[in-house]
């Protein structure tokens, strides 16, 4: 998969998450002990495809949607 159009899926898949747990960025951003700021340009970076986040950021976004983040090779 072309870089930028894994970041649009992972993109999706995270703000569809936190839709789904009904949360804020900013209580987002609480649950992973951070500040709103952080989740904003988080979720903004995977748009722009300027930044790859870290695995144990990824992690913690998704924890603090009540999801589990699982990466596949195929």
């Amino acid at each position: 998969m072309i870089p930028w159009l894994l970041s649009f899926a992972l993109l999706g898949e995270l703000l569809r998450a936190r839709k789904e747990a009904g949360l804020s960025q900013a209580q987002v951003a609480a649950l992973m002990g951070t500040k709103a700021p952080s989740v904003a340009r988080l979720e903004s970076a995977l748009s722009s495809g300027k930044h790859s986040p870290s695995v144990a950021t990824l992690r913690k976004y998704a924890r603090a949607v009540g999801k589990e983040l699982i990466i596949q090779l195929k």
